[in-house]
């Protein structure tokens, strides 16, 4: 009897959840589609479509699937990441690689807050900025946003990570093309091309590309200097998380403050454990890391849906004078660490 009394509760949120969801998974799928054919950011393409279709949001029967994928779904994702990412990779890389990555996010991060503060913007502003550019630029972005508290506007966040996405994914796709010349006319080798691309580059497919499209030895080290950068995004989260736990509670109507860490933060840092251990077969890994992809879109179309051009029309010159200017020191940081080690 309590069986069956149940599972309406367990029918409705699924019932109410399957259009939004469903758009979201079709816009996944374009953005995915156009992204291998033109080798653009699938996640910037997901949010392009999404915001084509933000009526979708408005009213109806999407809304609540809109709303449960650029959340929940966007957190199952963010953990799924966990599993790119051993310890293994971490120590591989020696000393010189590891210091200039901890160093760099921790220095972009707070350029990031000290530029947007001269600006006129808030700290989260910066942080949010400042930690896609350092750390894995969309998907960090979203994971950033995730721990952040709500602003006054509901639409504040989302409009200030929507930017910040486009932005990121830009910068990384131009990072792609214009990088390796930089590390060719610098006289780099092989090692010290791959440590600049990965420790520079925001989004791993772009270093991907940049880095195996000079060498293969290139692209191996710049990959694992880049999912070194990655796994930064956990002490990263859990220092915002802190941070800004007195705001969470001030946004709450209870007034109880949120966990220490966030479900999906500790599931990421068990999935690096377990990936580190090895306990994690070889085919079920690539497939939570397609997983991890496709649950990353499909937010990113939700909350593309989710936002209107109109709010991005008086942006102005400034965000994007402070996400070039984060590029840039970044970039100068690793060609000072790489001539250092020399």
């Amino acid at each position: 009897m309590n069986l069956s009394l149940s599972l309406p509760a367990w029918r409705e949120p699924a019932r109410s959840n399957f259009h939004g969801v469903l758009m979201s998974v079709v816009v996944a799928v374009a953005a995915i589609s156009l992204a291998e054919h033109y080798h653009v950011s699938a996640m910037l393409f997901a949010l392009l479509l999404g915001m084509a279709l933000n009526f979708l949001s408005t009213e109806g029967r999407c809304v609540p699937g809109i709303r449960f994928s650029a959340s929940t779904l966007l957190r199952i994702g963010v953990a799924l990441l966990g599993v790119r990412i051993t310890l293994g990779q971490v120590s591989a890389l020696g000393a010189m690689p590891i210091a200039m990555v901890v160093v760099s996010v921790a220095l972009t991060i707070g350029f990031g807050i000290l530029l947007a503060r001269l600006m006129g913007y808030r700290n989260r502003f910066g942080v949010l900025t400042g930690g896609a550019v350092g750390i894995c630029g969309a998907s960090a972005a979203m994971a950033i946003a995730a721990v952040m508290p709500a602003q006054a506007h509901d639409n504040v966040k989302e409009r200030a990570t929507i930017f910040t996405v486009i932005g990121v994914s830009t910068l990384s796709t131009g990072a792609m093309v214009l990088y390796p010349m930089i590390v060719t006319l610098l006289g780099f080798g092989h090692e010290a091309a791959g440590v600049f691309l990965g420790g520079t580059i925001h989004d791993v497919a772009q270093v991907v590309g940049a880095g195996y499209g000079m060498s293969k030895e290139t692209g191996d080290v710049a990959t694992i200097v880049k999912l070194l950068r990655v796994a930064m995004l956990l002490p990263v989260i859990l220092v915002i998380t802190l941070s800004y736990r007195k705001d969470h509670a001030a946004a709450d109507a209870s007034g109880a403050r949120p966990p220490l860490l966030p479900w999906f933060v500790v599931a990421f840092a068990l999935l690096v454990g377990l990936n580190s251990a090895g306990l994690i077969p070889a085919a079920l890994q690539q497939a939570l890391q397609t997983l991890s992809t496709w649950l990353l879109v499909i937010s990113m179309a939700a909350i593309g849906m989710k936002s209107h051009l109109k709010d991005f029309a008086t942006v102005g010159m400034k965000p994007i004078v402070l996400m070039v200017s984060e590029t840039a020191f970044l970039a100068l940081l690793a060609v000072a660490f790489i001539y250092f080690a020399r």
